[in-house]
């Protein structure tokens, strides 16, 4: 039954009215290329299938064709009616149409790498140095090409500088594209190549207004900019954001891996850049089959659904297929959906999914109730008084027409100037943006605000720099000045300028925007995968943006903080680019394996890592757990995949490529051979199978199983013993998973279990996280 809804999920492509002849961009997937074609004659093919169904000739198709995708996958973009997509549909040789959705995706939007102990000096978490470490053996990154799609890159930035980097590796095949205000000297050995794609965009909102975006690589958002410096940026002393705050050497996470920049995310027009921009996923694909083409090596890639999607039905999903058959490293942000359950972006199993959590580094600025209570809170926003102003709540300063189930969100042009001016407003998260509240309270004359968490953000904290003074406070602590402002006539409060604090614990703890599973698409595959930081991460940023991105904003910022899984990404990727530059035969699952088998489950008070409402977080936060990268390069064990095995996987799904012969056996999720376990509704028993192949530095092992079985199942391991006597042996195993109490069904529900399994010699720890329920 669950395979043959996803058949219908998959194959059953566009619901479409043949009467409706409204034009529209669809997205044509053929598959894979059969090797066969020159690139001309791939775009030949394109236009005469395009024309057969349009029922013109070629060069009047040619008018339709958007973009022919000719290096990796099979397809083209074109503008459609829904009767012309839908007769594409039904022949044999496609294999999913795609209507392209401004709204579907969007981006999601220093010390990190301390945190992660691969820079800098010793910590708590991690007492290791870079001396000798990963960096060193990885050589920085050297010759390993990084391609980042997002909104472009500031290239005058000194963290793309490429002063004492090697020639650009022979291996690389890009270009270097001009256009407004970005000329072929913006490229160096740093940033090697730079394209950007907008015929998706300007299909639907005309001509691009040069005024909202640069029609070039050059990043007007800042997005781009603080994904690509947080891969691969130099080191660059003396760096802080605005304010001075975190001063000290700003890197990346592989500060000598080149970088190619995709710019394929744009500004919407009459939208505030603080609610996001847009990013077509036809240009996007252009993007991902150019990179596989231009030869790198791992795409960082801060862009997700505005919910799941079946993969047939997922241009990010298709480009990464095609890019693992090219054994490129995909990673790719879950989202910012959370804490909300079953929300999570990007759940391909070719993808490296990666979530979001703290750093040790917190920006603390108390607030000092007139009653003498001192309240934590943080803030990355400059000023220096310490003066007492009246305190208010923002439901009670609301105009009058205001909707009281929004009253104390300070929304735009809610808040009454008399009764606001010269006061500190406490406003709470919900709808609108973190800086956006603090734009309302300054423009009704405000002296400062505090932004409290709602029930959904709990304890997580999130900087920003504001236009006026201001400080965040956790959910519980919004309620006490609440409760304060209730008990008194005259409420009183000041905000005490802020201090930069090192070492703070717990860390990581899980953020509470990051998107969550279980995997809605395929409930037999756990994502994410990992989490890394991602919450109030230094980075470089774009000087034709804000710190805020307000429009009304003029401040100009070199480097910026930045929230959510987008910055989480990026770190994923270094990580990965690092790892190529030692082991450059790996394959991407290789990678991927290494990268969540060493991760850990602690944060640094040695307790497992919890979530932002203080709850212990489960792997559908925070995947395998907390990036851990000197681990990483040397793992022991790694589950590999091919892209023969992906394909047979899709096979098993109904999605069926023309050029792969699927195979006469199905094969199961659960069998997919990779660094965790989900099993979705079980019955009584199941056994699945895993296999290892030996990367540790000794041709003779011996890994030892061990399990923590989740709550009222048994797990049993066979064999318990592996033996390896070279490297690059492969072991098999399985693992079998029965339901041990009949009495877990009225505990568990229909929730899900949790647990864990893995391998040790005594060096090396190989841990899968696991994840249950029942039928």
């Amino acid at each position: 039954m669950y395979h043959n809804l996803l058949f219908l999920l998959f194959i059953i492509h566009l619901p479409i009215l043949a009467f409706c002849s409204e034009r529209q961009v669809y997205i044509v997937y053929l598959g894979e290329h059969d090797g066969g074609k020159s690139k001309h004659e791939i775009e030949d093919h394109h236009l005469s299938h395009l024309s057969s169904i349009k029922a013109i000739d070629a060069e009047e198709a040619r008018s339709s064709l958007l973009y022919s995708y000719k290096n990796s996958f099979n397809g083209y973009a074109a503008v459609l009616t829904p009767d012309e997509a839908s007769r594409l549909s039904e022949l044999d040789e496609v294999v999913s149409v795609i209507q392209s959705d401004p709204k579907k995706y969007s981006m999601h939007t220093t010390r990190s790498w301390e945190f992660l102990g691969l820079e800098g000096g010793k910590g708590p978490w991690n007492p290791t140095k870079m001396r000798g470490g990963l960096l060193e053996k990885a050589k920085y990154g050297r010759g390993v090409i990084v391609g980042v799609m997002d909104s472009g890159v500031w290239p005058e930035s000194m963290s793309f500088s490429d002063k004492g980097m090697r020639p650009i590796p022979k291996s690389w095949r890009g270009i270097c594209q001009t256009g407004q205000e970005f000329d072929s000297s913006h490229c160096n050995r740093k940033l090697i190549g730079a394209r950007y794609y907008l015929k998706g965009y300007e299909n639907n909102f005309g001509p691009l207004n040069t005024t909202l975006d640069y029609r070039s690589p050059r990043d007007k958002d800042g997005h781009g900019t603080h994904t690509a410096s947080t891969v691969g940026g130099r080191r660059v002393a003396n760096v802080s954001a605005l304010g001075g705050f975190a001063r000290g050497t700003a890197l990346g996470g592989a500060p000598l891996v080149h970088l190619a920049i995709y710019k394929a995310c744009w500004a919407i027009p009459n939208v505030s850049k603080v609610e996001g921009n847009t990013c077509f996923e036809e240009d996007m694909l252009a993007a991902m089959d150019d990179a596989i083409g231009d030869g790198v090596n791992v795409i960082s890639i801060s862009i997700g659904t505005s919910r799941p999607l079946p993969y047939a039905q997922d241009s990010i999903a298709l480009g990464a297929f095609h890019a693992a058959k090219s054994n490129i490293v995909v990673a790719c942000s879950a989202g910012n959906k959370g804490p909300a359950s079953g929300t999570l972006s990007n759940p391909a199993p070719w993808i490296i999914t990666v979530g979001a959590s703290t750093i040790d580094r917190t920006f603390v600025a108390p607030v000092q109730l007139g009653n003498g209570t001192l309240i934590e809170g943080q803030t990355v926003t400059q000023y220096n008084s310490n003066k007492m102003y009246p305190l208010i709540y923002a439901g009670d300063a609301v105009a009058s027409n205001v909707s009281k189930d929004v009253s104390g969100q300070c929304l735009p042009k809610s808040l009454n100037p008399k009764k606001v001016s010269g006061k500190i407003v406490l406003c709470i998260r919900g709808n609108g943006t973190r800086v956006g509240k603090g734009m309302e309270v300054k423009r009704a004359g405000g002296a400062g605000f505090v932004l409290g968490n709602g029930p959904a953000n709990g304890g997580e904290l999130m900087c920003d720099p504001h236009v006026l003074p201001a400080t965040a406070v956790t959910h519980d602590d919004a309620t006490r000045i609440y409760d304060y402002i209730r008990s008194t006539k005259s409420p009183m409060a000041r905000i005490v300028p802020a201090r930069t604090v090192m070492y703070a614990k717990p860390a990581p703890v899980m953020a509470a925007f990051t998107s969550q599973g279980p995997n809605v698409i395929d409930p037999n595959i756990l994502k994410p995968d990992i989490t890394a930081p991602g919450v109030n991460i230094l980075a470089a940023w774009s000087e034709a943006d804000s710190p805020t991105k307000l429009e009304n904003d003029p401040r100009i910022v070199q480097y910026n903080f930045e929230s959510g899984t987008s910055m989480a990404c990026p770190h994923v990727a270094a990580a990965a680019a690092l790892l190529k530059a030692i082991h450059p035969k790996w394959s991407s699952a290789a990678i991927r394996s290494a990268l969540m088998t060493t991760a850990s489950q602690l944060d640094n008070t040695g307790k497992p890592i919890t979530d932002a409402a203080g709850t212990l977080a489960t792997p559908f936060a925070s995947g395998a757990g907390h990036l851990m990268p000197q681990r990483a390069a040397d793992p022991g064990l790694v589950y590999d995949a091919s892209y023969s095995d992906y394909a047979t996987y899709l096979c098993s799904l109904g999605i069926k490529d023309p050029s792969f012969q699927c195979p006469s056996e199905r094969i199961i999720s659960s069998n997919l051979n990779y660094p965790s376990l989900q099993i979705s509704r079980l019955n009584g028993t199941i056994t699945v199978t895993r296999t290892v192949t030996n990367v540790g530095g000794k041709h003779n092992s011996c890994y030892f199983s061990h399990v923590k079985p989740p709550m009222g199942f048994s797990v049993t391991i066979r064999p318990s013993l592996l033996v390896f006597d070279r490297i690059g042996q492969k072991r098999s195993f399985t693992i079998t998973v029965k339901v041990r109490d009949s009495m877990v069904k009225s505990i568990l529900g229909d929730d899900y279990a949790f647990g864990l399994y893995g391998w040790n010699d005594g060096i090396h720890n190989v841990n899968s996280p696991m994840a249950i329920s029942l039928a």
